[in-house]
């Protein structure tokens, strides 16, 4: 193989890597699309944790699309675009909430 033939290949294999990279990227920023009964049960889930394990809701904290259940403007983990939203929580164990920046125990 020759030079320009393996400059040829090694490049084709970086293109390669970079759209994998992006497309996978893309995708697990695309929100879920889940069923009303996917969404009692992801609610149900969430709650019986908060229950069982000392945990509380946290709201304000969130990443983007790291919300864990239904908010204002979206209906299912997972679906918040916005970061840090106010009406979106994250279940945290019982009174780390208030140490954390911007952390609220009730939704505003």
């Amino acid at each position: 193989m020759n030079s320009t033939q393996l400059l040829k290949s090694a490049l084709a294999g970086a293109l390669t890597v970079g759209a994998a990279v992006a497309a996978s990227a893309a995708m697990a920023q695309a929100p879920m699309q889940m069923t009303p009964a996917q969404m009692k049960m992801q609610q149900e889930r969430v709650m019986s944790m908060v229950q069982k394990d000392h945990m509380q809701l946290c709201y304000g904290i969130n990443a983007a699309y790291k919300n864990d259940c239904k908010a204002v403007g979206h209906s299912c983990a997972g679906q918040d675009s916005k970061a840090r939203d106010p009406n979106s929580f994250v279940a945290v164990p019982a009174g780390l909430c208030e140490k954390i920046d911007g952390g609220v125990v009730k939704a505003m």
